[in-house]
């Protein structure tokens, strides 16, 4: 199973007081601080190994997660350091503690899909990359993706066209080079996705489950709801 990045360096800015001060994985979401909802989540989804890129009082996060021991997972830290990175560039500092290729989550998401086969569907791709798509048809947020057999013909978030039936699941897998090729110190991981569709170098894997995030109040309570009815 391929190890997993945790993108968890955002500043929360949606969630107001609840994160202050609290990075938002450590905010509480059907009893416990959300970064184990999701590590256990990818536990039972055979995943090994996960490295989390922290910025904003990322050192608390690692003081409640520690080497993931307590979860059943390898789980090892790189942080941002005096500035921002973006996802990109968080990713490429990562890039050393990571073998050739990777899933990429970010750290308000909550997805219930098959790992193993969106990994899968990576590796017979042949691609340089492959993004998770959902057709979402404008229902949860703004469409930005058009997919068609297994290709991201396009990827633009800032984008909207009226072939933008998909969106961003939020689940990317990649290799090693893409990264270590790119040329800013800073820079957002969606400047690379928009380039790699261009250039039809990013394979598209459909999923049917909906995503969860919480990014916002009303994502918390959306999330809690769900999971107070799987229990």
């Amino acid at each position: 199973m391929l190890p997993v990045v945790i993108l968890a360096g955002g500043l929360a800015t949606r969630l107001g007081e609840i994160a202050r001060d609290t990075p938002k994985s450590l905010v509480q979401v059907a009893g416990k601080p959300f970064i184990f909802q999701q590590l256990e989540l990818l536990k039972r989804s055979g995943v090994e190994k996960v490295v989390i890129c922290a910025g904003h009082l990322g050192q608390k996060i690692q003081k409640a997660v520690g080497d993931g021991s307590g979860v059943g997972l390898e789980i090892s830290f790189s942080f941002d350091g005096p500035r921002p990175l973006g996802t990109g560039g968080a990713i490429r500092k990562a890039l050393p503690l990571l073998p050739d290729l990777f899933i990429i989550l970010y750290g308000d998401s909550y997805l219930e899909v098959d790992y193993r086969e969106v990994a899968k569907a990576f590796l017979y791709s042949g691609k340089l990359a492959l993004m998770a798509v959902y057709r979402n048809t404008g229902r949860w947020d703004r469409s930005n993706v058009v997919y068609d057999k297994g290709i991201v013909r396009l990827y633009d978030k800032n984008a909207q066209g009226v072939e933008m039936h998909y969106i961003d699941y939020g689940i990317t897998c990649m290799t090693k080079e893409v990264l270590s090729a790119w040329q800013d110190d800073s820079f957002d991981l969606a400047e690379v996705l928009t380039k790699l569709s261009i250039g039809r170098e990013l394979a598209g894997y459909e999923v049917a489950e909906r995503f969860f995030e919480i990014g916002s109040p009303a994502g918390i309570a959306d999330l809690e709801r769900h999971l107070a009815e799987r229990t």
